[in-house]
């Protein structure tokens, strides 16, 4: 029933929620201010509070939009997240190809993929780590999945590629996630810190000779959204430079936060693990 109330009265909690949680809760506000610290040390104490106050009200808007997420129309969705080169997508598919999508934790990433279920295409695999709680967990893949599209819990994924491997689709995947200590791994130099990446979408790409595309984020209002798709890497990769994808990547999404930095996830301590 939350859901059905326009967005602009959801957002009246999200304010509600967000000086609860920014000045009494604190809500991560260490791990938050660290992550900063290191990836701006070229900016001044006040400068890095003003970001660290326009991300957390990006989090609790993302609340909002998720609650919102359970009943939005297609066409709401249509005026409210646009997206440059899409067709990347669609073509693909018609090619006969299977495409990988790769992004970093951005809001709004989820209703990102709600619009491209609902406008784009359905034919998308969306590579994700499941909830901790089972009544999230049912209620955010009933969320996700409400216009078509295929979730693959990342520890199915290796199996799900497999069995589909010949089926033309997008596959979607969060490359910007903190590998644990049995995963394959790459450490480069990302926001001034030496940082542990998945090789996953690399190795896959360059194995069956996957297109790859980098998805650019920025929000020019609240609610609304910019989505601009960029090319990484076309096959063949017989030539490519080792971890030039990854590299790539990295390179995009570093831009990409420094351009927007209160649109990444902060309050995820994502420099966790150590070399």
């Amino acid at each position: 029933m939350i859901s059905f109330l326009p967005l602009w009265v959801l957002y009246i909690f999200s304010d509600i929620i967000y000086l609860f949680g920014y000045y009494i809760l604190k809500y991560r506000k260490k791990v938050i201010f660290e992550n900063l610290k290191f990836a701006f040390p070229e900016k001044s104490e006040k400068e890095r509070r003003k970001i660290a106050k326009k991300f957390f009200r990006n989090l609790t808007d993302s609340f909002a939009e998720t609650i919102k997420m359970y009943s939005i129309s297609k066409e709401e969705l249509k005026r409210r997240i646009k997206i440059q080169n899409y067709q990347i997508i669609p073509e693909a598919i018609q090619n006969g190809e299977v495409i990988i999508g790769l992004t970093g934790h951005f809001f709004n990433w989820e209703l990102h993929l709600q619009h491209v279920f609902a406008n784009v295409s359905n034919k998308l695999d969306v590579v994700y780590t499941k909830v901790k709680s089972p009544f999230f967990e049912k209620l955010m893949f009933q969320i996700r999945t409400r216009f078509g599209g295929n979730m693959v819990e990342k520890n199915s994924f290796q199996r799900d590629y497999l069995r589909k491997r010949n089926q033309p689709r997008c596959i979607v995947l969060a490359a910007d996630q903190r590998p644990n200590n049995r995963e394959l791994r790459y450490w480069a130099n990302f926001m001034n810190r030496e940082t542990a990446f998945f090789e996953g979408a690399e190795k896959l790409t360059k194995k069956f000779n996957h297109p790859v595309f980098y998805s650019h984020i920025s929000k020019p209002k609240r609610g609304h959204y910019l989505f601009r798709y960029e090319i990484i890497g076309i096959p063949p990769y017989k030539d490519s430079a080792e971890h030039s994808i990854t590299d790539e990547f990295i390179r995009l999404l570093e831009e990409n936060i420094r351009q927007h930095p209160d649109l990444y996830l902060w309050s995820h301590n994502r420099w966790k693990n150590r070399r």
